[in-house]
């Protein structure tokens, strides 16, 4: 299970002293207990993944806006984070991937045009949860249901 791995390497990073590392797993470990609590459920590795995601998006709109800003210490501290989160979450897909995921989703669910994005990105999104940018995925679709 997902959430135990990441709770045996805070134990790792504990012992080999890595406190960095460790200030990172702790960050993710407590956005699960929050979700866990809020929501009176134990996550599995689905749940565990879409929280992974939102930090892993949260972490990425912050390291754009540190570099804008000229703050490269703050910078290299998100784009750390960002390498960690990424240990945790499926291998990524490339480009021809999401592409015939996104035409099969269009097909099998006879979207025609934007109207039927819903539809689409429902069916997308537990595909690609975790291993693609969703938000780079919707433009896609978009492109492709305005073609």
């Amino acid at each position: 299970m997902l959430k135990q791995r990441i709770q045996d390497e805070m134990k790792a990073a504990m012992k080999g002293g890595e406190k960095r590392r460790l200030g990172v797993i702790r960050l993710i470990l407590a956005a699960v207990k929050q979700r866990e609590v809020d929501e009176r459920i134990e996550l599995d590795d689905t749940q565990v993944l879409v929280v992974l995601d939102k930090m892993l998006k949260q972490r990425r709109d912050s390291l754009d806006q540190y570099q804008k800003a000229g703050r490269e210490d703050l910078a290299e501290q998100e784009a750390y984070e960002i390498e960690v989160l990424k240990e945790y979450l499926p291998e990524a897909l490339d480009e021809s991937e999401i592409l015939s995921l996104i035409t099969a989703a269009i097909e099998s669910t006879g979207a025609a045009s934007i109207r039927d994005m819903g539809k689409v990105m429902a069916q997308l999104k537990p595909k690609l949860q975790g291993r693609a940018d969703l938000g780079a995925v919707s433009v896609q679709v978009k492109q492709l249901l305005n073609a």
